[in-house]
């Protein structure tokens, strides 16, 4: 027997050993399956803030230079803010129950071309969480390993880059549930870290205070108190990674278990108080065993680490457990990039700032291209910045700051038009109003501090990527205008429809065995009807049957819920019926068959299948936009769903016919 030649379909059988088997998105189930409950949502969305104490406090400590005692400050002012950020994004996931992003609040509540700089800001923010928190992983992993290892430290980044984008295709809960362990270790080790050092210097906790204050006024005296504030802010600046987390639960509301606020409040009050014990403890840990600069190839973590547990009986057990759990929860909060990410690649793709490709699911349920996206961005600024964590950490936090005001300043404006319908809205806008207030200082302070350390290629980056958003809503809206001189055949069969009336009697009688035409249509409007009329045209009098097939595509946008589905298979319906109906209003015999699902080749295939066996003479017709000159930009924001779908009938010896839509 001779040796049996590779196929494509092999390498699909091979692609779903990887990423596992489908997923139906009709399944009630799958809802079930697939949402997390508050403490897997705390693991995989809060990991993000929580991780970022393994650098975002050492590098903000360092910062303070030899005025170390201000470190109680600027503990404190962390904390504050976390604390502020979280109630006033519990206030907007109540007013935003299936999403309350920074986008959707910025496109909702001010414009929609502030919602594009929102989400603009947030995808780079998410990009700069997973490869910092994959850098720093291997910052704490190389702290327990020779110096002369470090050369290898981007590779063993870029093969756990590559794993990450593995899971998240296999889909949410496969990423989350494994590493609640991971997770709870960290947590366990670095509190019992902090709580050790705070009981071996409690003794000296009115000195450190008198010499904080001296300190402070040392410090005033030398550089001024606006010399101090700058100090204090751009250590404060270092360690703005932390609060990246407390947007990515109201991002990611569809991951969620039901009832979904309730669930989102309690993983926010769970990461709040996680997220200040964890930077704030740790600054002052540091403060407390004297810890100022971390050692050569060693993380400050680690030093305080060593630091700490040198007396101790295991100690060295403990320092290298610590360790590890950080570089393994690092990589958990990679995760929240890889959730948050492209949940707001799909929802700007709904609304048309981005390629479409981006709302659309796999046959496992995930945004599949907006994961690809992601993990090849994060890859790229890992390799330009060299995985160096100081560098990355000077990128940080400006776009996050840009999301936390748009988003204040949206639900102050809420609050304000809603005086006279809301009692309690005072008690609401003075939460949102002091999350303002402070997200503004922070905002300026940072661009500001940061802009000439390497802050500017962050807005550089970012303003491409809005100027980017904009220009595909331009095109697409050009597009559409450009369709709308179809919209009056929708009028013209309405109108033929009143006039002649439909023969019931085409319902029931149905010659199998004439010529019939099966017309792929999406949605009842223009362009359907001019597909209809094309093959009218092209064929007259050809055939007898007319069938016509729609698949509902189930996306980011439709995936929230068993009731979803329902509405978009009622919506189906209905617009098959309109087709149905005015074909039988001509004397033709008419049905339809749908399908709901996620992907529209493998749908119009078994439709196609369908309508074969049950009509053996019928011919598939299609439609395509065909633009005037085909760029690299127009194949990248339009599908051609429609060659792909005849490339499959033809393997399967089926014809079918493309009719150009021309724009």
């Amino acid at each position: 027997m001779g040796k049996r030649e590779f196929s494509p379909r092999d390498l699909g059988d091979w692609f779903r050993l990887i990423l596992g088997g489908k997923r139906s998105p009709t399944d009630p189930g799958v809802f079930h399956k697939l949402s997390l409950i508050a403490v897997l949502a705390w693991v995989g969305l809060g990991a993000d803030g929580i991780s970022s104490a393994c650098y975002g406090p050492g590098e903000a400590f360092k910062a303070l230079g030899e005025h170390q005692y201000l470190a109680v400050i600027l503990a404190l002012m962390i904390v504050v803010t976390v604390f502020v950020i979280s109630a006033s994004y519990m206030q907007i996931v109540e007013h935003f129950p299936t999403g309350g992003g920074g986008y959707l609040v910025a496109s909702k509540l001010l414009s929609p071309q502030a919602g594009a700089i929102a989400g603009s800001a947030l995808l780079v923010d998410y990009v700069l969480t997973i490869a910092t928190s994959i850098a720093s992983g291997m910052d704490a992993v190389f702290s327990l390993l020779p110096v002369e290892w470090s050369g290898f430290k981007l590779w063993v980044a870029s093969a756990l880059l590559l794993g990450m984008v593995v899971l998240n295709l296999r889909g949410v809960k496969e990423s989350v549930v494994p590493i609640v362990p991971v997770f709870f270790l960290f947590l366990l080790t670095h509190v019992v870290a902090i709580l050790a050092a705070v009981v071996i210097n409690f003794d000296q906790f009115g000195e450190i205070f008198r010499q904080c204050a001296g300190d402070f006024s040392r410090t005033r005296e030398e550089i001024g108190l606006m010399g101090v504030l700058v100090l204090l802010l751009h250590a404060y600046s270092l360690g703005g990674s932390s609060y990246t987390g407390i947007e990515a639960v109201s991002n990611s509301m569809g991951s969620l278990r039901e009832p979904r606020v309730e669930t989102a409040k309690r993983t926010m009050t769970y990461m709040a108080v996680s997220l200040a014990v964890m930077a704030g403890g740790l600054i002052l840990g540091f403060l407390l065993m004297r810890v100022s600069q971390g050692g050569e190839g060693k993380t400050l973590n680690a030093v305080f680490f060593e630091t700490l547990t040198r007396e101790w009986p295991g100690g060295g057990i403990f320092l290298t457990v610590a360790l590890i759990s950080e570089a393994l929860i690092l990589l958990v909060a990679a995760q929240t990039g890889f959730m948050g990410g492209p949940a707001v690649l799909a929802n700007m793709a709904l609304d048309r700032w981005m390629p479409n490709r981006f709302s659309l699911l796999s046959d496992r349920l995930v945004t599949q291209n907006g994961i690809m996206g992601m993990g090849l961005s994060a890859f790229v600024v890992l390799w330009l910045t060299g995985g160096l964590v100081s560098t990355l950490v000077v990128l940080y936090a400006i776009n996050v700051f840009v999301t936390f005001f748009l988003s204040q300043l949206g639900m102050v404006r809420l609050w304000i038009k809603s005086r006279s319908s809301d009692s309690a809205w005072l008690k609401h806008l003075m939460i949102n109003g002091v999350g303002l207030v402070l997200t503004t200082i922070i905002l300026v302070a940072t661009v500001c501090l940061k802009f000439f350390e390497g802050g500017w290629l962050t807005i550089v980056i970012t303003g491409t990527l809005i100027g980017l958003a904009f220009l595909v809503r331009k095109h697409y809206r050009t597009t559409l205008l450009a369709l709308k001189r179809l919209d009056s055949l929708v009028e013209a069969v309405g109108s033929a429809q009143n006039t002649v009336g439909v023969d019931q009697s085409l319902a029931t009688e149905c010659p199998p065995n004439e010529r019939t035409a099966a017309i792929l249509v999406n949605g009842y409007s223009g362009l359907g009807l001019h597909c209809l009329f094309q093959v009218l045209k092209l064929f007259p009098g050809q055939f007898k049957n007319f069938i016509f097939l729609q698949v509902g595509l189930v996306d980011a946008g439709k995936f929230k819920g068993i009731k979803d589905i329902q509405k978009l298979e009622r919506k189906v319906k209905k617009e098959l019926g309109h087709y149905v109906s005015y074909m039988r209003s001509q004397g033709f015999w008419a049905t339809s068959f749908y399908s709901i699902g996620n992907d529209v080749v493998d749908e119009v295939e078994r439709l196609v299948m369908k309508v074969n066996e049950k009509f053996p003479n019928s011919m598939l017709f299609g439609s395509q936009l065909v633009f005037e000159k085909e760029t690299i930009w127009t194949r990248l924001l339009h599908n051609y769903t429609a060659f792909s779908i005849q490339r499959r009938l033809y393997q399967r010896g089926l014809p079918m016919i493309i009719l150009p839509i021309r724009v």
